[in-house]
């Protein structure tokens, strides 16, 4: 079984990453979360990163606010596919310090980006790339974009009936 770990800079980003926690449990993925500071806590950041593949994670989906140095370093020192969440925090400049912070990635050290506070969205990236080996997931993943289809299909009825 596969799992992912959410890590983030501060409790402040768990009510943004939790919606990536939501989606993955939706999807039966196991889900690890823990609170992983670039800038206060690195000899756990180092820890973590190091061996978070020795760990079993197959995804790591880290989100952070400000200069949002998280994604980048993990992904410097694990050989995971890392999936960035630039979060809106309050000491941002607007959010575009961290989405710049994750987005401007030197070759080599690549972090998958998503949307300002788009965990939602992570979450769902780290379960297609689970589900490109585990038909499992796979199956949940096209039945929930069928879903998605759905909802727009029934919102235009509704809409044209009016």
């Amino acid at each position: 079984m596969s799992k992912v770990a959410v890590v983030m800079g501060s409790t402040s980003d768990l009510p943004v990453m939790q919606e990536a926690i939501d989606i993955l449990k939706g999807f039966d993925i196991e889900v690890d979360v823990d609170i992983v500071s670039a800038h206060r806590t690195p000899e756990k950041l180092f820890e973590f990163s190091k061996n978070a593949h020795s760990n079993g994670y197959s995804v790591i989906i880290a989100g952070a606010g400000g200069a949002a140095h998280l994604p980048g370093m993990v992904a410097s020192m694990s050989p995971l596919p890392v999936i960035g969440v630039p979060v809106k925090s309050s000491n941002s400049i607007d959010g575009w310090d961290s989405i710049l912070s994750i987005l401007q990635m030197p070759g080599g050290v690549p972090v998958a980006t998503v949307a300002l506070n788009g965990a939602k969205n992570a979450g769902i990236l780290a379960a297609q790339i689970i589900g490109s080996s585990d038909k499992c997931v796979l199956d949940k993943i096209i039945f929930y974009k069928e879903g998605l289809k759905q909802k727009v299909i029934d919102g235009a009825k509704s809409v044209n009936n009016k």
